[in-house]
């Protein structure tokens, strides 16, 4: 594992060294996703959240609709709160 110290800018902008860039595939013009996960920034390409949702959603069985259960799950809060 290969890891850098980084510095924040006055701006709030952040360096990604190349080496940890050559290793991850960054080039300039590059898209990351970034977002806040038990108090550590995380980074990730589209590419890299696209292949993680996939393979995430690849154990749901073929009979199991995510779209409907979600429905269904807000309609039955839905019910809870109008009571």
């Amino acid at each position: 594992m290969q890891t850098a110290e980084l510095s924040v800018g006055k701006q709030g902008r952040i360096v990604i060294p190349a080496n940890l860039r050559h290793q991850l595939a960054i080039e300039s013009g590059s898209q990351l996703i970034a977002w806040v996960e038990g108090g550590r920034l995380i980074m990730e390409s589209k590419e890299q959240l696209w292949q993680s949702v996939h393979q995430a959603c690849s154990t749901v069985p073929k009979e199991v609709d995510l779209a409907q259960e979600l429905i269904n799950e807000r309609r039955k809060s839905a019910e809870l709160e109008n009571r």
